[in-house]
């Protein structure tokens, strides 16, 4: 008997070359958003010795506001692309985008500056969420895991793009031209994601604007609590009442979401065991990776002398290093469990913040790396364990909220991270660091400082997750 195999039909392949191309646009764009966060950090010693003269708090302002947005807007702009649409949320997140980092690049004053950060966030915001809802639209069922693993490798790989990309624009152009690399960069992806996106079915989703505003306010007054204490002093009316502020906001959020008929986040949520050791793991990982990304390129540029392309390059070995570690802790759970495995995760990255800790201006590079690869053991053990508990334990019917306040986990954790090691730096530095080994040497002991903090605050939380963990069982058994 003889069977023939019919080629593939060109409206197949066309199919196929539609889809790829899609996928290639959603992950672009994801690249290109996530690459501004590293590359960011690579101009901060340009900015600091520009005419902008920022101070240490301002300069905590100019790189946090950025992720604060983000992550402030995230799951209220998820709720927008389902009512209005995902392809025009996302278009206009990519103008929104482009539009903040072309203010960025012409800012003649910090205000003008952070807005623009501020309006990059809210364009981050909206294409995100909308890439994914656009991504697994286009892609039939078969082809959804492969399609999600590539978004998830392309906010990896932000990472390196913004590091190597970010160090050669620093290294040859004045901070203004990393901004102004982006522009032409989102208009590209506009124009890209106009012709080859489908368009999704819009839903019918109520929007709670107040939840929304609640939640980023209270971030917000507790971000401004961190950075500003050193300058204003902590025991001052302005900052004793930002933290009093931050907690009432929480207190209003928590209130608003028990009563609202349609909640931005549902407060019950969080009686998941699961769930709420998942989101506060996956914050507090964050934390502990941002302080290191903070910190990273201005110790190797200010105390190893390090150019900014140099910078960039030496951190590729965390970045490859999450990679292959995030197989292992997708692995270690199955055959672990979550609890150790993110645990583990949780003590290794502990572990290498107090290791760096200890590094200086004669520290070896290969010993620098050493420490970094142990960061990126813990992250790639502990990420994807503590992702895969949220999404577990949320039920079906509130699967995209748990996917919202997963990114809103990891961004606000970031966002912490930045100020708490940035506050512990200006807190050292704050009497002037001096010149040449005299800096080099007080920028040593502040980095120190504010390593150890986040390594004591990782730890400290990284027990309350595990043993949250270790109530799987009891979760499954309710019904949750």
């Amino acid at each position: 008997m003889t069977s023939t195999i019919s080629p593939p039909t060109p409206a197949s392949a066309g199919v196929r070359a539609g889809r790829r191309a899609v996928t290639a646009a959603m992950c672009a764009c994801v690249l290109v958003a996530q690459s501004l966060v590293a590359a960011m950090n690579l101009a901060i010693p340009k900015i600091a010795a520009s005419g902008l003269h920022p101070s240490p708090a301002q300069l905590l302002w100019i790189v946090d506001i950025y992720v604060l947005v983000f992550a402030g807007l995230l799951i209220p702009a998820g709720a927008l692309g389902d009512r209005f649409g995902r392809k025009g949320t996302l278009l206009t997140g990519l103008g929104a985008f482009g539009a903040g980092t072309l203010l960025c690049a012409l800012a003649p004053t910090l205000p003008v500056l952070m807005a623009g950060r501020a309006v990059s966030g809210a364009g981050a915001a909206l294409l995100v969420p909308a890439t994914m809802s656009v991504l697994l639209h286009a892609s039939p069922p078969d082809r959804r895991a492969g399609a999600v693993a590539a978004w998830s490798t392309a906010i990896g790989a932000g990472g390196l793009a913004g590091n190597a990309g970010g160090g050669l624009l620093v290294q040859y152009l004045p901070w203004q031209g990393l901004f102004l690399a982006y522009v032409p960069l989102a208009l590209a992806l506009l124009v890209w994601v106009a012709r080859v996106a489908p368009r999704v079915p819009r839903q019918t989703v109520a929007l709670d604007l107040p939840g929304s505003a609640l939640l980023a306010l209270g971030a917000a007054a507790l971000l401004f609590g961190i950075i500003e204490g050193p300058g204003r002093g902590w025991l001052s009316a302005t900052v004793v009442g930002a933290f009093a502020l931050a907690l009432v906001l929480c207190a209003v959020s928590v209130r608003h979401g028990l009563r609202a008929a349609h909640p931005l986040l549902d407060p019950r949520l969080f009686l998941l065991p699961r769930l709420r050791a998942g989101s506060i793991g996956i914050a507090v990982a964050f934390f502990g990776m941002f302080a290191l990304f903070y910190v990273n390129a201005q110790f190797l540029q200010y105390v190893k002398g390090y150019s900014p392309v140099q910078a960039g390059g030496a951190i590729v070995p965390l970045a490859l290093g999450m990679m292959v570690f995030t197989k292992c802790g997708l692995r270690g759970a199955e055959r672990f469990g979550e609890a150790r495995t993110a645990g583990a995760g949780l003590a290794l990255i502990t572990t290498g913040l107090l290791l760096l800790s200890t590094t200086n201006a004669h520290a070896s590079y290969l010993l620098y790396t050493v420490f970094l690869v142990v960061m990126s053991a813990g992250a790639g053990l502990a990420m994807p364990t503590l992702s895969h508990a949220i999404v577990a334990s949320v039920p079906a019917s509130r699967s995209g909220m748990g996917s919202g306040l997963q990114g809103a986990a990891r961004e606000l954790g970031a966002a912490l991270g930045i100020a708490v090691v940035g506050t512990a730096l200006s807190v050292r530095l704050a009497s002037g660091t001096g010149h040449g080994a005299a800096a080099a040497t007080a920028f040593t002991d502040a980095m120190a400082l504010g390593y150890r903090i986040a390594a004591g605050v990782v730890l400290v939380v990284g027990i309350a997750v595990v043993s949250g963990l270790r109530s799987r069982a009891g979760a499954g058994r309710s019904g949750a």
